[in-house]
């Protein structure tokens, strides 16, 4: 879910911080745009897609010789030669370069979904058209003519598909809130309230309105309703803990040197800011124009995405998940029996946890403790061995005797695996907290649900026994600032020798 629905739920409380002090920065950092990278993605996934269709057209131009062969004696080919290889490279290219110039790659996909698949068609039939014409020039006829066929069709379907698959699940992700972008407008004039009503309306833009802050030294009138403004200005460090804000959109000027420390503002908190295009033309030279949905944009800061490395994350999540599950799926099946024959209840436990940007998620685990083991868990409070808000027992009642030994060696969270699957949680990364937890959070504890959490992570591998939350808190915001793919690695190792030596809780 884009944004947290444990705040939409009303679990937190508005907490109020000083601003802190401000890194002065030189010039404000641009990366990538998030539109830059899903556009290279795309293209990423229109390239598996076109040398898939190849292999199929490879396939049917082997069964179109093999039929001609068995009639006029013509001898079948299944592997295309060198030339072939080279022409789909050719072919490949300028498909990309027609679909990029016919908009099918820009950040917002078009509405029309009819629409779209006559552009794709199109480009295809573009693309083999020149592919046609380069074999005429050529003069080649090594390249056979049926496979030339075969490419174009077979592209133009298989790009259709996925195209239509992709609109689909996107659309049904952003209109439930899922991998939105939370948005604060800067203003609260006529072309704010604009802004706002667009990003309301149209879902599919991928946005979600958090809501509207005072722009400081501005006169115009007031056009948005006073429910919708979260503040002035100097909140944004608070709001973006609270309701994990992506981007700032700044439609109402103010003066130059506000902006300036704006920006500073958002190297420290980690957001975009984006402006109406003409609005600061200094601090945005030579930048290119974004659009949001009909209004264009031009970017004054980017954070650092990471989007690669995060990809990476994400497919060695899907990768050690399965692998995992193929492996232990009879050791689950063993321990299912003996957990319904221990004690009476169901095999799983299933919990509802806050996950990253607060989203609340069903959380898999084998069973370890009695049935009304919650409705027992106040009675046992003041037997708490940690501080703070989390709740431990060195030998806790309501532990069932399969439970300990689950616990012990970590067996009871190999369901988590689904979890990672399903793109709630990853493999390593903060432990996901309950809401009763969430709901006792400071300010500065959000920090730890800014990624997904995970089945292991930092804490359980350095301080798993220690009761200090503080200390718990402190580990996990280490390793969401300090992230990395061999952080994860290493955390991974460690967390087999603490497997191993069955040394859990």
């Amino acid at each position: 879910m884009g944004t947290s629905e444990f705040v939409r739920r009303g679990g937190l409380r508005d907490a109020r911080i000083p601003a802190g002090p401000v890194r002065t920065v030189s010039a404000p950092r641009n990366h990538a745009s998030p539109a830059l990278a899903a556009a290279a993605l795309m293209m990423f996934y229109d390239v598996l897609v076109t040398l898939g269709a190849f292999i199929f057209a490879v396939w049917v131009h082997y069964i179109a010789l093999r039929y001609m062969h068995n009639f006029r004696g013509t001898p079948a080919n299944l592997f295309p030669g060198v030339p072939d290889l080279g022409y789909l490279l050719g072919f490949l290219l300028v498909l990309l370069f027609v679909l990029r110039r016919y908009g099918l790659y820009n950040g917002v996909p078009n509405r029309s979904g009819a629409h779209e698949q006559r552009l794709i068609l199109q480009a295809c039939l573009t693309a083999g058209v020149l592919l046609c014409g380069w074999l005429y020039l050529m003069q080649n006829l090594a390249v056979s003519r049926v496979l030339v066929v075969a490419l174009i069709l077979t592209t133009a379907i298989a790009l259709g598909v996925r195209r239509a698959v992709w609109r689909t699940v996107r659309f049904a992700r952003y209109a439930k809130g899922v991998e939105t972008r939370n948005v604060v407008i800067l203003g609260t004039n006529q072309l704010s309230f604009a802004i706002g009503q667009q990003i309301e309306d149209d879902y599919y833009l991928g946005y979600r309105l958090c809501g509207f802050l005072h722009a400081p030294g501005t006169t115009d009138a007031r056009e948005v309703p006073a429910d919708r403004i979260l503040g002035n200005m100097d909140r944004l460090r608070e709001l973006t803990r609270l309701h994990f804000i992506d981007e700032l959109v700044i439609a109402q000027p103010c003066p130059i040197e506000t902006v300036i420390h704006l920006l500073e503002e958002a190297h420290d908190v980690e957001i975009d800011i984006r402006a109406m295009s003409g609005f600061y033309g200094e601090l945005a030279h030579n930048a290119p124009v974004e659009y949001l949905g009909a209004y264009p944009m031009v970017a004054l800061h980017r954070r650092d995405p990471r989007f690669a490395a995060l990809f990476l994350k994400r497919v060695v999540d899907i990768l050690l998940s399965l692998a995992a599950l193929i492996v232990v799926f009879p050791l689950m099946l063993v321990i299912a029996i003996a957990v319904l024959v221990d004690s009476r209840g169901p095999v799983f436990y299933v919990s509802e946890r806050i996950g990253k940007r607060g989203r609340v998620f069903p959380c898999f685990k084998f069973r370890t403790m009695i049935r009304d083991a919650e409705a027992k868990k106040r009675e046992l409070a003041k037997h708490n061995e940690r501080d703070g808000i989390l709740f431990k027992m060195t030998k806790d009642p309501r532990v069932t005797r399969v439970g300990r030994i689950l616990r012990k060696y970590s067996l009871d969270e190999l369901p988590q695996f689904f979890n990672v699957l399903r793109g709630e949680m990853s493999i390593v990364g903060p432990r996901p907290p309950i809401a009763s937890e969430v709901a006792k959070y400071a300010l500065e504890h959000f920090r730890r649900l800014e990624v997904l959490p995970g089945l292991t992570g930092l804490w359980q591998v350095q301080a798993r026994h220690d009761s200090s939350f503080a200390r718990y808190i402190a580990l996990d915001t280490a390793y969401v600032e300090n992230w990395s793919f061999w952080l994860d690695l290493k955390i991974l190792l460690r967390t087999a020798q603490v497997v191993v030596k069955g040394t859990g809780s």
